[in-house]
């Protein structure tokens, strides 16, 4: 995904146009994560916003509402939208807010200029546009609790919408992210079948052997964004009301 700052190569950055033979599709995600991204994408095509030059803002929208998600679970969310990755480290490093290390942080720019010249990190002098620094759409962890590092992704995930080609160097960068091509999927939304997405959500709950954070994120993005209410998480865990955007 692209946006924000100008230095970051995202979901929307220029490329080849192909894409890599990376395993992509719905079926490889876990049911929760089908339903919690499907209903992020359906909702955002639904009613996109649109950017000043007339655009549908898709990719805007999905990241807005996952960010949304992990403010209302309090940071526990484990769908992770817009972390950007120092490439220049192996493996690629999560650059995380100083304070929190569950949290993005929140400007590269200045993250550049403070960190970029630390010797201990080796890294090449500061160039624009030459990938130094990936940011996938949305990384899957086993942990929210803790950094989104490689041992701790579950899956990196590329949505992509009508007229977003990601580039072949851009899907490899997610590989070295994710640490494995298996552990890399591109989720068209055409995938997503809105029509089904309320069903889906209803089969993705009443399934007990998938971990508790995802659970729970599923089970707070159905009421705040298909119900539009907002009771407590299971056991009883009050969450802040959030302001929808």
């Amino acid at each position: 995904m692209s946006g924000g700052a100008p230095t970051t190569s995202g979901g929307m950055s220029a490329g080849t146009g192909t894409t890599t033979p990376v395993s992509s599709g719905l079926s490889r995600l876990a049911p929760p994560d089908q339903s919690v991204l499907c209903s992020a994408i359906c909702k955002c095509q639904a009613t996109p916003g649109i950017g000043k030059d007339g655009r549908k803002l898709n990719q805007v929208c999905v990241s807005s509402r996952l960010k949304e998600l992990d403010k209302v679970l309090q940071g526990r969310s484990p769908y992770k939208p817009e972390v950007n990755y120092d490439m220049t480290q192996e493996p690629p490093e999560p650059i995380m807010n100083s304070e929190d290390a569950t949290q993005p942080h929140g400007w590269l720019r200045g993250w550049i200029d403070k960190y970029w010249g630390d010797p201990d990190k080796d890294r090449p002098e500061w160039k624009a546009s030459r990938g130094y620094v990936r940011r996938p759409d949305v990384v899957i962890v086993n942990d929210p609790t803790i950094s989104p590092t490689q041992d701790n992704i579950r899956m990196v995930v590329e949505i992509k919408f009508p007229n977003d080609d990601p580039g072949t160097s851009q899907m490899k960068a997610y590989e070295r992210i994710a640490g494995s091509e298996a552990k890399v999927v591109l989720l068209e939304s055409s995938e997503c079948d809105c029509n089904q997405v309320e069903e889906r959500e209803r089969q993705a709950e009443e399934l007990d052997k998938y971990a508790v954070p995802a659970s729970q994120a599923l089970y707070t993005l159905l009421r705040v964004y298909l119900r539009g209410r907002l009771p407590p998480l299971p056991g009883g865990v009050p969450v802040p009301a959030p302001a929808i955007p």
